[in-house]
């Protein structure tokens, strides 16, 4: 990872071109035309879902989707609006309404611009496991609590956004459930869950939204009292015309406002992107460019806002559907944007004709999906630690929302991170002999004398600002044992050194050198020793008592000892 260099932009849809055949485009053509298919109902459904119309999902999908492919890190990549955004577009929607929901997004995709740019692609793969699991996890268990009006036809036009109130409204009003509506919901969500044991190649949920609109249609016919709603009913008559750019005013006050929101867009799009991507490549045995994607990713959502989209990222399910149906270059990703575009031109007017209820079949079936239970199940089977970030993610994320939980996880996991280095960074007091083998693969063993008066001090790991605390508790514990003359500080195993552990070094020699006393370093590496050397550290203790081995140390202080003695 570097912060700083060339500009690591190289999008694969570039480079695809160089060596391209029409056997490869016949195969990328297939895959975008299924993957199109596929992303149908979901683009629909993720956009009523986010609190816009069927039009902007459409929309986001076709002009995201088209940037993911031609300016992403990955060859099979698919963009478009995903579950995971539903529940924080919804909440800005609610709060700062449409226009916020664009400048957030705007905000975003500059932040993934610069994430790329930075060169942190690689940084966002650290994020802990855990954190995941759990914010996608109580993502799912949101999402399924959004569909639950839809499913049973409740009626419910003012629902409460909290998942608490929300299930207390649900269930006092369970009673009104619209029993056309229930089974249209039903059937549909029987044959997303059949479909793929027929064949795996088979897009469930645009067959359940076919099947289910033309039984509506048929039955409202036959019997014109049931009034199943549809797109039509909520929506009104969609629009076919690509919506003209529009623009939106900025101020201080919105950005600041607005900035929790973008930041928790970013890091959402930037984990489902790039673990989409690993996920790809592992199946292709190709290698994402990952601070491509995070370019290519963040060119899309600043794009986006200006025509009424709303947040986009890579999408797993879409990315394996393309690979299994042979696509391998982002060609079948632009491909899959054209078809979607065809079908928002001409076949608009069939779009208002699919029950509500349908689609909430779609969205439970994709919570399912994303709750991820196996893998919840296992991560219980984890150190304490894990399970604990686990369940305070998922229940923030399930209770207050979604910006909460990903800082309060993040701040957990590092909190119980540095715990873990504290725990196995060792600090190791010596007298009278010492091992010059111990901790090594050597079998020839070397001890040293260490004279009266001389004290060594190994520090086995990081020395920042938990283990300099550590460190400095167990100098005061151990001062008395013995009158100190000198004292040998072994970094042999030091990695690195922040400016807690430089400013409690310097605070150790000055109060040794107070006392009398001498200060010895043993074993740094070159890299702590450069960060020694900025901070003066060097000229405070003497050059001559920074050794680059520790037989050289005992000997200085051992003569240091014995001239203290005479």
């Amino acid at each position: 990872m570097k912060l700083s260099g060339a500009i690591d932009f190289k999008p694969k849809f570039f480079s695809a071109l160089r060596h391209y055949s029409m056997s490869r485009f016949k195969d990328d053509l297939v895959a975008g035309v299924v993957v199109g298919i596929v992303a149908l109902p979901l683009a629909i459904a993720f956009g009523i879902a986010s609190g816009v119309s069927p039009t902007i999902g459409l929309i986001t999908a076709i002009i995201g989707g088209f940037l993911v492919s031609a300016f992403g890190g990955n060859s099979v990549q698919i963009g478009g609006p995903t579950g995971a955004f539903i529940v924080i577009v919804y909440s800005i929607i609610q709060n700062f309404g449409l226009e916020g929901l664009a400048i957030a997004t705007l905000m975003a995709g500059l932040i993934l611009i610069m994430l790329g740019l930075f060169h942190l692609g690689t940084v966002i793969k650290f994020i802990p496991y855990p954190i995941v699991v759990g914010f996608t996890s109580g993502i799912a268990l949101t999402i399924f609590s959004t569909q639950i009006n839809d499913f049973f036809g409740l009626g419910l036009t003012d629902v409460p956004s909290e998942f608490l109130s929300k299930w207390g409204v649900f269930i006092q009003n369970f009673g009104n459930t619209h029993l056309a509506t229930l089974v249209v919901g039903v059937v549909s969500l029987l044959i997303i869950i059949l479909t793929p044991k027929i064949s795996k190649k088979l897009p469930g949920s645009l067959i359940a939204i076919i099947i289910a609109t033309i039984g509506v249609y048929f039955a409202e016919s036959l019997f014109p009292g049931l009034e199943i709603e549809t797109i039509g009913d909520r929506f009104g008559s969609l629009p076919t015309d690509i919506p003209q750019p529009q623009g939106f005013e900025l101020s201080m006050n919105t950005i600041n406002q607005l900035m929790p929101s973008a930041f928790t867009i970013a890091i959402l799009c930037a984990i489902e992107s790039l673990l989409s991507a690993t996920v790809a490549d592992g199946v292709t045995g190709s290698r994402t460019n990952s601070n491509t994607e995070l370019i290519g990713q963040g060119i899309a959502n600043v794009v986006v806002p200006f025509f009424g989209g709303i947040p986009v990222t890579g999408a797993i399910a879409r990315t394996m559907t393309n690979i299994t149906n042979g696509g391998r270059t982002p060609v079948a990703g632009i491909i899959h944007t054209v078809v979607l575009l065809l079908i928002f031109l001409f076949l608009m007017p069939l779009i208002n004709l699919v029950p509500m209820s349908c689609l909430a079949a779609v969205l439970i079936m994709v919570s399912y999906n994303m709750s991820g239970w196996r893998t919840v199940v296992g991560i219980f089977k984890s150190p304490k630690s894990d399970v604990s970030v686990l369940i305070v993610t998922f229940l923030l994320t399930v209770i207050f929302d979604l910006t909460i939980a990903i800082e309060i996880g993040l701040l957990l996991a590092i909190i119980l991170f540095l715990r873990r280095v504290m725990e196995n960074t060792q600090v190791r007091v010596y007298s009278e002999q010492l091992d010059v083998a111990e901790g090594t693969d050597l079998t020839q063993h070397e001890v040293l004398n260490v004279a009266d008066g001389v004290s060594v001090y190994e520090i086995d790991g990081p020395f920042f600002f938990g283990v300099a605390t550590k460190f400095d508790e167990l100098m005061r514990t151990t001062i008395g044992g013995k009158t100190a003359v000198v004292r040998i500080i072994r970094m042999r195993r030091v990695p690195f050194i922040d400016a807690t552990g430089v400013h409690n070094l310097e605070m150790l020699i000055k109060s040794s050198q107070a006392d009398g006393i001498h200060v010895v370093l043993s074993g740094v590496n070159p890299s702590v020793r450069q960060i020694l050397e900025k901070s003066k550290i060097d000229e405070l203790i003497g050059r001559d008592h920074i050794c680059d081995h520790i037989t050289k140390a005992v000997a200085m202080a051992n003569k240091i000892a014995a001239a203290n003695v005479k």
